[in-house]
């Protein structure tokens, strides 16, 4: 019989976030796959859990990831832990579950912290519906592509960030997005957990006076669905109707639907359409 995967979420910050539920699954699984084996000695050592440890990081993720499947074949649980909140969340735990999925191996997720969730629940910004984006990429030219796609985004945008990166990315932030609001969330549920709720500029301004320690879950206000409607409608009024029409033509569109979509654009009817393409012919 097969053995099975257990994604074990681990506090962020403060050990009674754990749950009994994972507790009991750390202390029954045949082998603990720990993201840092040291890191996460401490936790076990405090719950008294001394189960077999070993490690799968982003280093190692390939290869051991082929081993730990071999163990689950031969009828092993694994339970595995990230160093702070919950496995497959910006971690190597995802490529696991990937290829668990693959080979037919069950995976259960034992709810519990996750520091995305927790800083976007206390934000105040819209939660219902939101896009988490991790770590920016330090490429540039993959960075620039990820911020221009946010700029048209209208949910609520979770970032992580580290604290020496912080200033740079909230400049680039307020350059590339505006002045939007954004709730940096530093050492969450932690002793000197800190949130700072303001538009970028001023967070800017605050950040440049006040380095942060601890690392950073940011929460951006999405782009404001008014404002972008109007920048649409700008568009559309600054097109002629002629090459409005054409430009449904190219995509496949036969005229009739073209007409009806470019009316739809400006908020006219298809009649004014039709007279405008009469005129310019």
């Amino acid at each position: 019989m097969r053995g099975k995967l257990y994604l074990c979420a681990t506090p962020i910050g403060n050990l009674e976030d754990i749950t009994f539920r994972v507790l009991r699954t750390l202390k029954e699984a045949d082998l603990i796959a720990a993201e840092d084996t040291r890191n996460s000695r401490k936790l076990l050592n405090h719950f008294e859990i001394h189960t077999p440890m070993t490690s799968y990081h982003e280093y190692n993720k390939y290869e051991k990831g082929r081993w730990l499947i071999e163990q689950m074949e031969q009828g092993k649980n694994i339970a595995l832990i990230t160093d702070a909140g919950t496995p497959g969340i910006s971690d190597p735990g995802e490529e696991l579950v990937a290829m668990c999925r693959q080979e037919g191996i069950e995976v259960t997720s034992i709810p519990g912290p996750a520091a995305c969730i927790t800083a976007l629940t206390m934000s105040g910004l819209p939660t219902r519906r939101f896009s988490f984006e991790a770590f920016l990429p330090a490429d540039k030219k993959e960075r620039k592509a990820v911020l221009q796609e946010l700029k048209t985004d209208t949910r609520t945008i979770v970032l992580y960030e580290a604290p020496h990166r912080l200033l740079k990315t909230l400049e680039e932030l307020y350059q590339e997005l505006g002045n939007r609001k954004i709730a940096v969330c530093r050492e969450l549920t932690k002793k000197h957990e800190t949130q700072f709720q303001a538009p970028l500029e001023e967070a800017c301004s605050y950040y440049r006076e006040n380095p942060p320690k601890g690392e950073c879950v940011l929460v951006l206000e999405g782009r404001p669905r008014q404002e972008l409607e109007r920048e649409e409608q700008q568009k559309w009024e600054e097109m002629s109707v002629e090459d409005h029409v054409k430009l449904y033509l190219d995509q496949g569109m036969d005229k009739k639907e073209a007409m009806k979509q470019a009316a739809k654009d400006r908020g006219v009817s298809k009649r004014d359409i039709y007279q405008a393409l009469l005129d310019r012919d």
